[in-house]
């Protein structure tokens, strides 16, 4: 993996920990990205007067054919924060109506449904998932357990922001269609971690992030909707999209995309991304990253003698591990030296009464690198 970290920008001096949260671009991908800022300021109006549609739709084409799904089913977004906006804003909740969610969803999202949950009067439910982890089929009892005759919506995060679990959403999604519940996906971390193919799956709406681990630039997310329920979205931004003078073939797109002058290129940029992980055999550097972080979470578990949030590596996790710390830590201090003592970029956080460690580990990170924060670990909490 050392040839793939020549290609990142990272600062040498840091041992970088923390992919998940904003994900690093590497230099082909972001020379892209600049490439079309210098187009658009080459001539503006032509550029977003009379290209960016047919620019945007190229881009959405490279990505549909990614995720599995056809161009029209996506409109680019900011990040999943916005995707999630659209779709819950949209949504005709009221004091009759339950959202069922797990207690280790994204804090952002929690913080959307409780808003307009006090706005319109629905009940935001975050279901407690009992650890550890034993068995996707527990999981999944355990959670549908939740379901009552007023769920309305399921909302689930495909992985977890603050363990790092994936979770099993595909026998969920199917029991929902069923049951004539929405689902609402959350994957942030999924799109250049797992594969995924959106038609097969099933969401009726699914969010992503780019910039993740697609090693897109900042600020690329997506919002996909099955078609028989982009009638239910309304623009979260009410622009020229809107009683369109000239409408595309998708209102969906319509309504959705344009928001007025902003710069697009990192939208346009997200196919070179999808070139420079094909090019480099994505697939392998993932699978390397994999026995990565299995190797981190060990390493951790046996450094603190406690044990995993869950029991299988192969199926709950991939690239991001959240290991327990002794429950005495000072996360905070902890942080703070890890970074100013010994350059290690890492989340340590406090989670349901519990201190967590997140390691996300992407094609520049090493042995090496797991080795160092493991004697870091060892010498800041005295163990």
């Amino acid at each position: 993996m050392s040839s793939i970290k020549k290609q990142f920008m990272l600062d040498p001096k840091v041992t970088y920990l923390n992919h998940g949260s904003f994900g690093a671009t590497p230099k082909p991908v972001f020379r892209e990205y600049q490439r079309w800022q210098r187009e658009l300021e080459k001539q503006p109006v032509e550029f977003l007067g009379r290209r960016i549609t047919n620019l945007l739709a190229e881009s959405r084409t490279a990505l549909g054919n990614y995720l599995g799904t056809h161009a029209d089913n996506l409109v680019y977004t900011q990040n999943v924060t916005g995707s999630i906006n659209i779709i819950a804003r949209s949504l005709e909740l009221d004091v009759n109506d339950e959202v069922l969610a797990t207690d280790h969803e994204y804090g952002a999202m929690d913080r959307t449904w409780r808003f307009l949950s006090k706005e319109h009067g629905f009940r935001y439910i975050n279901r407690h998932i009992e650890l550890p982890l034993r068995t996707e089929e527990k999981f999944i009892e355990d959670f549908w357990r939740g379901v009552t005759p007023q769920t309305r919506v399921i909302f689930l995060s495909h992985i977890t922001s603050p363990t790092a679990i994936i979770l099993p959403v595909e026998e969920i999604i199917r029991r929902a269609q069923k049951a004539g519940i929405i689902t609402i996906i959350d994957g942030a971390h999924v799109p250049g971690q797992l594969p995924l193919n959106l038609d097969s799956l099933g969401a009726d709406f699914y969010g992503g992030n780019l910039h993740k681990w697609l090693c897109a630039p900042k600020g690329v997310g997506f919002l996909y909707a099955r078609p028989e329920m982009q009638h239910l979205l309304k623009p979260l931004i009410v622009s020229w999209g809107y009683e369109a003078q000239t409408p595309g073939p998708s209102q969906f797109v319509d309504h959705h995309e344009w928001w007025g002058t902003r710069d697009m290129s990192a939208f346009l940029s997200v196919p070179k991304a999808i070139e420079f992980q094909k090019e480099n055999i994505w697939d392998n550097i993932r699978e390397s990253c994999h026995v990565l972080a299995a190797y981190a979470q060990k390493r951790i578990n046996e450094l603190t003698g406690i044990a995993s949030l869950h029991s299988n590596a192969e199926s709950w996790f991939r690239q991001m591990i959240a290991a327990p710390l002794p429950l005495d830590t000072d996360i905070k201090h902890l942080k703070t030296r890890l970074y100013d003592d010994y350059r290690i970029e890492v989340p340590v956080h406090e989670w349901n009464g519990k201190k967590l460690i997140r390691v996300s580990v992407q094609g520049y990170n090493t042995k090496r690198d797991i080795d160092k924060l493991c004697r870091a670990l060892s010498a800041l909490l005295e163990i």
